[in-house]
């Protein structure tokens, strides 16, 4: 792979960027302590500002890295970032990347995540080179998986006790999309 680091990208709707200190007060309103967005992640809700501050603080001493990918997506007609997108694992030996993201509850179901899903999959197989990208989901959270199939995902199977969130041990339903395949 040929790492590039979380390098801007934008459609008509959406600016995809780094997350700067300014966002940190934003984040907590807009999704970072809504307890539906976390229900099914693997991080706890904020309770405190203050949390979301050092998460944040974080990604940014991250983007020195050329490896780390994490985006706020940001609706323009607002200026302000609704939600995040990032790889959340590599691994180098197959080329392969692993999706997370979330939006605020208040811009579900309006192809946000979607939009700004299908927007890093040319840059992560043209630029970057992966090999495959995936994703996983709850079973009981079928809209994520809806936001894969969108992005030409395609369901590989329902991995039992695969996984683990705030609900605790939880089966997987896994999606991918490989490079032949975003080539045809």
């Amino acid at each position: 792979m040929t790492h590039l680091g979380t390098v801007e990208i934008e459609s008509e709707r959406l600016l995809l960027r780094r997350f700067v200190e300014d966002d940190i007060p934003v984040a907590f309103r807009n999704w970072t302590s809504d307890e539906k967005v976390t229900e099914f992640l693997r991080w706890p809700t904020h309770a405190d500002v203050s949390v979301t501050k050092t998460v944040i603080k974080g990604w940014i001493e991250n983007y020195s890295r050329n490896d780390f990918y994490q985006w706020a997506i940001v609706l323009k007609e607002t200026g302000e970032p609704v939600g995040g997108i990032s790889v959340v694992n590599i691994d180098e030996r197959i080329d392969m990347v692993n999706i997370g993201y979330c939006i605020g509850s208040k811009w579900w179901h309006r192809g946000i995540t979607s939009e700004a899903f299908s927007l890093i999959i040319p840059f992560l197989f043209d630029e970057v080179k992966v090999n495959r990208i995936q994703s996983h989901h709850d079973p009981n959270n079928p809209n994520s998986g809806k936001v894969m199939q969108k992005c030409g995902l395609k369901y590989e199977g329902t991995l039992r006790q695969a996984d683990w969130s705030n609900k605790g041990i939880v089966d997987a339903c896994t999606y991918s999309l490989l490079a032949e395949d975003y080539r045809q």
